[in-house]
């Protein structure tokens, strides 16, 4: 257990300094084109590829984040009105069939990304690898879901509503 728990710290700080990053640099391309189109007179011919491979980062590993943090989207107007038995069951029904969800798109994006690797292509610009680009994609759906079991695992071993693992529902 003790090991699950430092894997587990491990895996947050990763997330964090990964997500972090990607949006530093999102915020680097588009305020540094911008700069460069208005001082030199034209755009950066990497920044499109650079931006794209910092979204799709941040956006399939903040998956996992967010479920972890239960900062994730959620519509909760019926979740919301709902007596505490159903949403008890709802706080186990949905994050299991989430991350069921997430667990099958995993395996149709690593069928993806490897038809990607077997096919050579590289990016315009930078002549990079574009599986690259889509290495992050797979991991972040898996690591997603298994945020979402954990969610789900502690609202079954709870007596309270769990939105996440530290994070109570109060409503």
């Amino acid at each position: 257990m003790k090991a699950l728990r430092t894997l587990d710290r491990w895996i947050v700080k990763l997330e964090e300094h990964i997500l972090s990053y990607s949006i530093i640099l999102i915020a680097i391309m588009v305020v540094g084109n911008v700069i460069s189109r208005a001082v030199v007179g034209s755009s950066w011919a990497f920044h499109q590829e650079v931006s794209r491979f910092a979204v799709t980062v941040a956006t399939f590993m903040g998956i996992s984040y967010a479920a972890r943090k239960g900062r994730h989207i959620s519509m909760s107007a019926f979740y919301d009105l709902a007596p505490f038995p159903i949403r008890k069951a709802l706080a186990i029904f949905i994050p299991a069939l989430t991350a069921v969800v997430l667990f099958t798109l995993s395996v149709f994006a690593y069928g993806y990304f490897m038809s990607l690797v077997e096919s050579g292509r590289v990016t315009t610009a930078m002549q990079v690898p574009v599986y690259l680009f889509a290495m992050f994609i797979p991991v972040g759906l898996v690591l997603g879901g298994i945020q979402f079991l954990r969610n789900m695992w502690v609202n079954i071993k709870e007596k309270e509503v769990y939105l996440a693992q530290e994070k109570k529902d109060y409503s």
